[in-house]
């Protein structure tokens, strides 16, 4: 259904609708008669619009049709561009894959165009499109593509708060704004939309393909504290034709709600966690094919941080888990570590977009946030957050010239477990770092679209 198609829908919703309320209390029997046709043939072509079920959501190593990017309105601290990290991940994709970027504006869509380079403006694989959108995270806010049973495409919307940090029942005009952005893009392709109202994020859900879902449970619990994880998995099997769950414990600490109060650091020191998700799984645990699942773990030399500390507790529960779970047809999965980086800290200050925020919040606990001093930050840094592409994979690197070798030691670690476990794809490490600073990272920033 083309974008014309539906705004003519919302129309003829929106008149039935006031027509309802004129004759309401004139002519009763045509009014009920007019509230079912209303809520028949609204609701369900406007929301669901198929009739055919989920049969399945593709991995992210299957096929890519496209990868899709939002570029970045602001940067999150003075000195780290998000701009340049786009820019980056554009590079690395093309030739191989076809990037579909979107800007909020027209003053962006400029910028955009005049920012980055001819050669991949006139690759012929980049197109650029104008659609409302306040934030970059379009891995949260974006598409989620899934196969239906006949085959066609279509796009699941998930319900959305802002990552937990708008209160559910109290969507503000904001929240609403980013809810809406993957329903603009399945109208603008034409592809049919199947509604819930249960809220999700596609940072806390990975799939293999074969219908297994693994997730962090204290993310789920907290977007939706009304359902059960029985009722969640009912949904999920309606949504992406999941055939079985695995709920994973808890997240990084480093991405912890910041509304939550600063973390401790190894010297007593405050630090703030950068508006994060509370423990998206894609932190932390990666399919790399649909047996073969990379965790995280902490590296015994960072066991003197506190922060790594909990990390090895959440990680090791994790770990367990794992190690009883089975696939969809039975079997023990294969199950790779993956060393975590170090902790990460910046200093943000008033000016910088993610201080005006975390300044904002109403913290637990009775905190106060020491407004207008400068602050300690964690970075929310990961080497898996990554991206499977057609032909590459995008990973992290941490080293830059004045760190320690050791940190480039770890880098090229991860780099060697990446081509063990994707031989037929080059790996491509990229500096992330001012996307780190804004809560998450690579993977968080692109959204890919299955070769349906």
């Amino acid at each position: 259904m083309n974008t014309k198609t539906h705004l003519f829908k919302d129309v003829i919703c929106s008149s039935i609708g006031y027509a309802i309320h004129l004759i309401l209390f004139t002519k009763k029997g045509l009014a009920i008669w007019l509230i079912l046709l209303f809520f028949n043939a609204c609701h369900s072509t406007l929301n669901t619009r198929i009739s055919n079920p989920v049969a399945r959501q593709p991995a992210e190593y299957d096929p890519l049709s496209a990868v899709w990017l939002i570029w970045p309105p602001n940067d999150h601290l003075d000195g780290y561009s998000n701009e340049a990290v786009t820019i980056q991940i554009i590079a690395a994709l093309i030739p191989h894959n076809k990037v579909i970027l979107t800007t909020a504006n027209k003053d962006l869509y400029i910028k955009a165009r005049k920012n980055i380079p001819d050669s991949l403006l006139k690759s012929g694989l980049l197109e650029i499109k104008i659609l409302p959108s306040e934030e970059f995270w379009v891995r949260d806010m974006g598409p989620n593509f899934v196969e239906l049973e006949n085959g066609q495409p279509a796009v699941v919307d998930f319900n959305f708060n802002a990552w937990g940090y708008t209160p559910i029942g109290e969507m503000d005009a904001y929240t609403r704004r980013l809810e809406r952005y993957d329903e603009q893009i399945a109208h603008w392709i034409g592809l049919p939309l199947i509604s819930s109202n249960m809220i999700s994020e596609g940072g806390n859900r990975e799939v293999n393909g074969e219908g297994v879902l693994v997730l962090s449970e204290k993310v789920e619990q907290g977007r939706n504290p009304t359902m059960s994880l029985k009722d969640m998995e009912s949904e999920f099997k309606r949504l992406l034709g999941i055939k079985k769950v695995i709920w994973l414990k808890e997240g990084l600490h480093e991405d912890d709600h910041t509304f939550r109060g600063p973390l401790v650091l190894k010297d007593g020191s405050p630090a703030f966690t950068v508006i994060t998700t509370n423990g998206h799984i894609d932190e932390y645990a990666r399919f790399v094919n649909d047996s073969t699942l990379l965790l995280a773990e902490v590296d015994a030399a960072d066991l003197d941080d506190p922060i790594a500390q909990e990390n090895h507790r959440r990680m090791e529960e994790n770990y367990a888990i794992l190690k009883k779970a089975t696939d969809q047809d039975g079997r023990p999965f294969h199950i790779i570590r993956v060393p975590l980086p170090q902790t990460i800290l910046g200093k943000m200050k008033p000016g910088d977009a993610v201080y005006a925020y975390i300044s904002s919040l109403d913290y637990e606990g009775g905190f106060q946030f020491p407004q207008g001093r400068e602050v300690q930050v964690i970075a929310a840094a990961s080497y898996l957050n990554f991206l499977i592409a057609n032909e590459v994979v995008l990973a992290q690197k941490f080293w830059r010239p004045g760190l320690d070798d050791a940190v480039k030691a770890r880098d090229e670690k991860v780099r060697s477990i990446l081509e063990t476990v994707f031989p037929d794809r080059r790996i491509i490490m990229i500096d992330a770092l001012a996307v780190n600073f804004g809560g998450g990272g690579i993977h968080c920033i692109t959204m890919q679209q299955p070769q349906l």
